[in-house]
């Protein structure tokens, strides 16, 4: 009987449990990514939380929680049991335990109070140049474009300084505390949630599912033929805020600093990084200067020229949204990675990096050199 019971407790025990006093940030990575309900998780030692979702076996997005975002971490590494019914692949980490989650619904729940909502509210506009005074904001535009609603007028543009709140938008400073549990194969998510210790309380358990492959889009970084470090994020967003969001393809140029300085007169000059948005109303390009502030980073290794499907890149918007710098990097087969630094304050003092990436497979016969 004792023995019995023995097994059972340690069968039941949590893979993991972790903690958090606002949800906000957190929920700001998942929304990042949330353009497919069906998502992966993974839970790891050394990584924290990592979500993935897809599209179209062509778009991966990949969300990264990392262990220090939370107050409390306990991940037990020892999961025999319920929870190694993965483990049968040997491709599987045996420190890591995955499951799939519909990511709506764990949404939905971290923002049952209605505290984890962000707007983005600063996000560095002071870079783009070409925004004439009285203009409304980028995500201003994009929320009109997206779902056909006028935004209403005169919003205050004050600078937030280099608080965090300026990339997740001012707003109620009540926030969700939540603690997670998680115990193995076959049991489900459970959260509890509280706005502050002396009021109501929720639980709410999400079912999982055994995990079923993902496309995997692995980056080589010594096949990179372009790679560019955005100064701001708000320098990519901008730019794809003011396309059309009919157009079908979108494309980008990009030459060698070299290639550019040696045009001969006469010809046509080179553009260092070009955008190309194309659909059935024409063609719109946007060229980026070689200039620090705008590009922080530029290597480009041989001309290049990559298609890709406009609705996937779109995907990036709200990750673009919360984040501060972006990385973009394709390599020789038009492979598209980019990387969007996410900060996120740590529990005690500080702020702690994540990320959020997304790769794109090019259109097949949009790739050139």
């Amino acid at each position: 009987m004792s023995q019995s019971q023995g097994i059972q407790a340690e069968e039941s025990k949590p893979v993991l449990t972790a903690s958090v006093n606002d949800v906000k940030y957190i929920v700001a990575l998942l929304r990042g990514i949330n353009f497919s309900n069906r998502a992966s998780v993974t839970l790891s030692a050394d990584l924290g939380i990592i979500v993935t979702v897809e599209e179209a076996r062509t778009l991966l997005a990949t969300s990264y929680i990392y262990s220090d975002h939370f107050d409390e971490w306990n991940y037990s590494a020892d999961i025999s049991g319920p929870a190694s019914s993965q483990l049968s692949d040997p491709h599987v980490d045996p420190s890591t335990v995955t499951f799939e989650i519909p990511l709506n619904t764990l949404i939905e729940c971290l923002n049952i109070y209605g505290t984890a909502s962000m707007s983005a509210a600063g996000s560095g506009s002071s870079h783009k140049k070409w925004r004439r005074g009285g203009d409304r904001s980028d995500d201003e535009r994009y929320e009109e474009r997206r779902d056909g609603r006028q935004q209403a007028k005169g919003a205050s543009n004050a600078p937030a300084g280099n608080r965090i709140d300026q990339y997740f938008g001012g707003g109620s400073d009540k926030g969700t505390r939540a603690r997670l549990s998680y115990t193995g194969s076959g049991h489900p998510l459970t959260l509890w949630l509280a706005e502050d210790s002396s009021g109501p309380t929720t639980t709410c358990e999400i079912v999982t599912f055994d995990p079923e492959p993902f496309v995997e889009l692995p980056f080589d970084g010594d096949r990179t033929v372009l790679k560019i470090i955005f100064k701001s994020s708000s320098w990519l967003r901008d730019a794809l805020v003011e396309l059309d969001p009919s157009c079908d393809k979108i494309t980008f140029v990009s030459n060698p600093v070299a290639e550019v300085r040696k045009a001969h007169r006469g010809m046509p000059a080179k553009p260092l990084f070009r955008i190309i948005a194309t659909g059935s109303f024409g063609t719109t390009e946007m060229d980026y200067p070689n200039d620090r502030e705008v590009l922080e980073t530029f290597e480009c290794f041989r001309p290049m020229r990559a298609s890709y499907n406009f609705a996937h890149i779109a995907r990036t918007l709200r990750a673009l949204q919360s984040s501060t710098k972006t990385s973009l990097r394709i390599d020789d087969e038009g492979l598209l990675s980019l990387q969007f630094l996410v900060p996120v304050p740590k529990p005690r003092a500080g702020l702690s990096d994540s990320f959020i990436e997304f790769r794109c497979l090019a259109l097949d016969e949009e790739v050139a050199s």
